[in-house]
């Protein structure tokens, strides 16, 4: 389903912090997480231009952009 040899798609380490065993993406602009145990998919940032990386360490989602590197803390997502 997701390349995860893609740099635009990170996998959650169970035990790593928030977002454990979950995949994240970049789709169309979006930052999504996707739960391969519920099959569920969760739109966490919408406008997300340029982006060039997708990595993940504890709580913290990183997208390396063409112009900004952004940051996101899982911790104040439902």
């Amino acid at each position: 389903m997701y390349n995860l040899n893609s740099p635009l798609v990170c996998e959650g380490i169970v035990g790593d912090g928030c977002g454990g065993g979950r995949i994240f993406t970049i789709d169309d602009g979006c930052l999504v997480a996707y739960d391969p145990f519920t099959k569920q998919k969760m739109v966490l940032e919408e406008g997300i231009k340029g982006a060039k990386k997708l990595t993940k360490q504890g709580c913290i989602v990183t997208v390396e952009c063409e112009d900004a590197v952004l940051q996101f803390d899982l911790q104040n997502y439902k």
